[in-house]
């Protein structure tokens, strides 16, 4: 019998998922704990039309992340720090820090978390930082500190 899942079921899938399991599990387990509720062809046609949409935006999402490689290829940030005459900082360049540089200066919003800095940034130099735009595809620039 096709069941689409109101809600997780541990074995079967995920909420909203169309599943085949026997008549039996489904009538006397799923339905009476109001865990699924049988599927139809209008159901069935409303699944495949919410995939269809989520597999679109997804693909949109791809090519924006991906015009933004294009966009960030060559981009070197210059970063200004205070530290001592010998190059090394007072403190750390974050990755909050070169978030609101690329927000300043660029106009491009990436969430903090999508920053990848290999090292920590404490001294004057030049530096290769990977942006995680979106799964498979990542952009990377160079951020320049100076004193």
């Amino acid at each position: 019998m096709k069941v689409v899942l109101l809600e997780d079921v541990k074995g079967q899938g995920k909420r909203g998922e169309l599943v085949n399991v026997s008549d039996g599990y489904a009538r006397n387990f799923l339905f009476p704990k109001k865990l699924a509720k049988p599927a139809d062809n209008q159901i069935i046609k409303e699944i495949k039309a919410k995939k269809d949409s989520e597999d679109f935006k997804k693909s949109e999402e791809k090519k924006q992340a991906i015009a933004l490689v294009d966009k960030l290829k060559d981009t070197v940030l210059v970063y200004q720090a205070t530290g001592g005459a010998d190059g090394r900082l007072y403190g750390a360049v974050t990755a909050k820090d070169i978030c609101d540089k690329l927000t300043d200066e660029l106009g491009i919003n990436v969430d903090k978390r999508k920053i990848i800095i290999n090292d920590t940034i404490k001294t004057v130099g030049e530096y290769n930082i990977e942006l995680k735009l979106y799964p498979e595809v990542s952009a990377t620039i160079k951020l320049k500190v100076v004193n």
